[in-house]
């Protein structure tokens, strides 16, 4: 399992590029519909990948209190899964299920939202303020599958609370964690 970083290529206070991406049952989210009253977290994220898997309960445990505060959170899965099948639309409503995820889990078949955002990895976070502009992009905490860390969400609650709180954003430290695997001649020239 080799880590692949954050690109830090969407700068802080850049507008996010705004979307339109089915959820597995095939109802389409745009973006501007998905926002919170506060702020938006995005997740690029899969259901095989160990680092997602590893975080996977406490994203659902963090995403659940802070919608409570004006928070929306949006999962998005842009891995090739013809290559993949672990991660098709199906599998993608279990694994929401067995994490509680009560959040929309979207597809990005063509991948053009993973490159509009320059995300590299699962998982990969961008956090938004009011406005649509990324506030935070960076680790979710210091913790990996391997390093016996508490998953704690300890960087994104510092970022969360910063928001919330109209306070200047922590500057993030690169997320980690497996590629996107992206279809056959359509990996992004960011991507190493």
């Amino acid at each position: 399992m080799s880590e692949v970083p954050s690109t830090f290529e969407l700068s802080i206070g850049q507008r996010a590029p705004e979307f339109e991406l089915p959820t597995a049952a095939g109802d389409i989210k745009q973006l501007a519909s998905l926002k919170g009253e506060k702020g938006t977290l995005i997740v690029f994220a899969c259901n095989h990948c160990p680092y997602v898997i590893h975080l996977a309960s406490e994203l659902g445990a963090l995403a659940a209190q802070y919608q409570s505060l004006g928070v929306n959170t949006v999962a998005i899965s842009s891995n090739d899964v013809e290559n993949y099948p672990q991660d098709s639309p199906e599998k993608m409503v279990e694994f929401a299920k067995q994490y509680g995820w009560n959040f929309p889990y979207l597809y990005d078949e063509t991948q053009e939202v993973a490159h509009a955002y320059s995300a590299a990895c699962t998982p990969d976070f961008f956090l938004l303020d009011a406005e649509g502009c990324v506030y935070y992009a960076g680790q979710f905490d210091a913790s990996r599958p391997k390093n016996q860390g508490t998953v704690d969400g300890a960087d994104m609650r510092s970022a969360l609370e910063a928001l919330l709180n109209g306070q200047p954003a922590p500057k993030g430290l690169p997320a980690t964690g497996c590629n996107i695997k992206w279809k056959p001649g359509n990996a992004p020239s960011y991507f190493g």
